[in-house]
């Protein structure tokens, strides 16, 4: 269900001072001393519906990552380095304290600080069985008293909190899947019963969907129908989900192997399988600690597996990638028409943020196979591009001015595909100074681009690659540098990322991520350049020894020629860059219109 972007804010700094009173209110009611507060919802979703804002609720802070603890006499707001300017905007430095949670996470913070005796309280539903285990933990070493609460005392205090959302769930056709639920749900149980286990329980909303080929809409730019499964070892399973949001065609799309039940039915399932003393394979880092502790009450053996689904997820098959491929076409053509736009309308100062966002949106409207934005566009000039997860609001509007660069991060979601494209423009002339950043995070995206690498390699080892003609000129970047993509999914998909934090998880072919090195000199100007990439499979390399995995990019649209200062590319990046852009203009060219066509032709020459 497409809806407009809205530039309205979600928060502001007040949020703290009004809101903070009432929460702790509400926690001495509940005898507690403090209370942890995750962005997360009951689902671990990164993007979360207006009801589970819990954090942004109690704090004005409105991104995607990360948490506070709140205590009777302080609070302390933890984010990584994506939102270090952004929180300080938002929450207020009068109530809050800031941490960087890659540094100091809540449960070692409170492990620290949280006095002897007191009672702490933390949502079962909210956080998963490996981050309670942190918590506990911490309240060992502290001697702190670790709290489970009945009620949430946000949702106690909050007393115009949202609705959750009931949008019907609908079937994911297998022209666009590539496999049917039941093929899906045979391959997964097979791996459910090498653990030993009854069944699974599967908690993660886009795996549910994955496994059932159903896509809904209860999270803005996410096509999720917010449900649970238990999938048993037979390949039989019950798909948890609100009555409301189960049409007449669902159930018989999903066959007589799949039981229908409400989501509020998932405490007796638990329950009876306890009862059975049955082995359930449950992922410690995505279940909620709620349920887990229900089923051990109950009599199961827990079996500690990895969401099962998430890596076939991952690795997409031959129709999903196909699929990535022409909604790469559509959108780059969409993209590139707005490009033109920059180009020429934008270019005096009186265009701002929030109309060039909307212009975006408004010609990846003009196609019928749009479905939704797959995230609020980042629409930054000048020194807010230099905020890497900006969001303009009517408050924050900019300009863009003669003198400065923009950076538009934005993405659509298509039946057959997610897209998600960063392209930096120039407005006038650019400094020096600004080309060759520019080139720098250039020769880093085709660095990515053009590499091999052998079986077995993750996306922490070649993190670096990207950042090598940065860090040779004493310069970085605080956000990673790829994650995953889903297939009519979410934007961010896991396991697979590159950054340089540690991951474990091989890069495998099918595998979809972003490619986005960036740099952002703060207060002044932010340059990223993002195509999303496809893993390839093994293939022999002349007078090699071993085969070789590459990426093949799919995101077409020209990157700005203006900003490239030639003389730092070397040869072979000046014929990546050629060939691309020749890649790029016979693409589109048939979807271009015919009067941008000389812009087009300039725009993509040869250099």
């Amino acid at each position: 269900m497409f809806q407009h972007q809205s530039f309205d804010p979600v928060s502001d700094r007040s949020f703290a001072g009004k809101h903070l009173p009432l929460l702790r209110a509400e926690m001495k009611k509940q005898n507690l001393d403090g209370f942890v507060i995750p962005h997360d919802d009951e689902y671990q979703n990164e993007y979360i519906p207006a009801y589970a804002e819990r954090l942004m609720w109690a704090t004005g802070f409105s991104g995607s990552a990360g948490a506070a603890v709140i205590l009777q006499d302080k609070a302390v707001m933890f984010t990584d380095g994506r939102y270090t300017l952004q929180v300080r905007q938002q929450a207020d430095s009068d109530y809050f304290d800031y941490v960087d949670i890659t540094e100091t996470a809540p449960d070692a913070w409170l492990a620290e600080n949280a006095a002897k005796g007191s009672r702490i309280g933390y949502d079962p539903m909210l956080h998963a069985t490996a981050g309670v285990k942190k918590l506990k933990a911490a309240a060992e070493k502290a001697g702190f008293e670790l709290v489970a609460v009945s009620q949430n005392p946000v949702d106690a205090a909050w007393k115009d909190q949202p609705a959750a959302p009931l949008t019907p769930a609908k079937p994911h056709e297998i022209e666009f899947a590539g496999k049917s639920s039941e093929d899906k749900r045979k391959e997964i149980a097979a791996e459910i019963a090498k653990t030993g286990a009854d069944a699974a329980l599967i908690t993660a909303p886009p795996s549910v969907a994955w496994l059932f080929n159903i896509r809904g809409a209860d999270v803005s730019r996410s096509p999720l129908p917010l449900g649970r499964a238990l999938l048993n070892k037979d390949g039989t399973a019950t798909l948890f989900i609100a009555p409301e949001k189960v049409g007449n065609e669902l159930p018989g799309f999903l066959g007589d192997a799949v039981d229908v039940r409400a989501e509020s039915d998932v405490g007796v399932a638990l329950q009876k399988l306890g009862k059975e003393g049955a082995k359930v394979a449950v992922d410690p880092a995505l279940a909620p600690s709620k349920y887990v502790d229900d089923l051990k009450e109950a009599g199961a053996v827990i079996v500690d597996m990895t969401d099962p689904c998430a890596l076939p997820r991952a690795a997409k098959n031959d129709t999903e990638v196909e699929g990535a491929r022409e909604a790469h076409i559509r959108d780059g053509a969409a993209v590139t028409k707005f490009l033109h736009w920059l180009d020429t309308q934008a270019q005096s100062g009186d265009v701002d943020e929030i109309r060039a966002a909307q212009k975006l949106e408004s010609i990846r409207a003009e196609s019928d196979d749009l479905r939704d934005l797959s995230f609020d566009s980042i629409s930054g000039a000048g020194a807010n591009g230099a905020l890497c997860h900006y969001r303009v609001s009517t408050q924050s509007n900019a300009p863009l001015k003669p003198g400065s660069l923009y950076l538009i991060d934005s993405g659509g979601q298509y039946l057959d595909g997610t897209t998600d494209i960063t392209r930096t423009v120039p407005i006038g002339e650019p400094s020096d100074e600004m080309r060759d950043r520019f080139t720098r995070v250039l020769k880093g995206h085709i660095a990515l681009a053009t590499l091999k690498f052998p079986a077995g390699t993750t996306g922490h080892q070649i993190d670096m690659i990207a950042r090598k003609p940065l860090w040779d000129a004493g310069l970085d970047y605080d956000h990673g540098t790829g994650h995953g993509v889903g297939s009519f999914l979410g934007v961010h998909e896991g396991p697979q990322r590159i950054a340089k934090a540690p991951n474990s998880q091989a890069l495998k072919p099918g595998m979809i991520l972003s490619n986005e090195p960036g740099y952002y000199k703060a207060n002044e100007y932010g340059i990223r350049i993002e195509n999303l990439i496809v893993v390839t499979p093994p293939k022999p390399v002349p007078g090699g020894e071993r085969e070789m995995m590459e990426f093949e990019t799919i995101t077409l649209a020209p990157i700005n020629l203006d900003l490239v200062k030639t003389d730092l590319l070397t040869e072979d990046e000046r014929q990546w860059l050629n060939d691309y852009h020749a890649r790029v203009r016979e693409t589109l060219s048939p979807l271009v219109p015919a009067e941008i066509k000389d812009w087009f032709e300039k725009a993509t020459r040869a250099v």
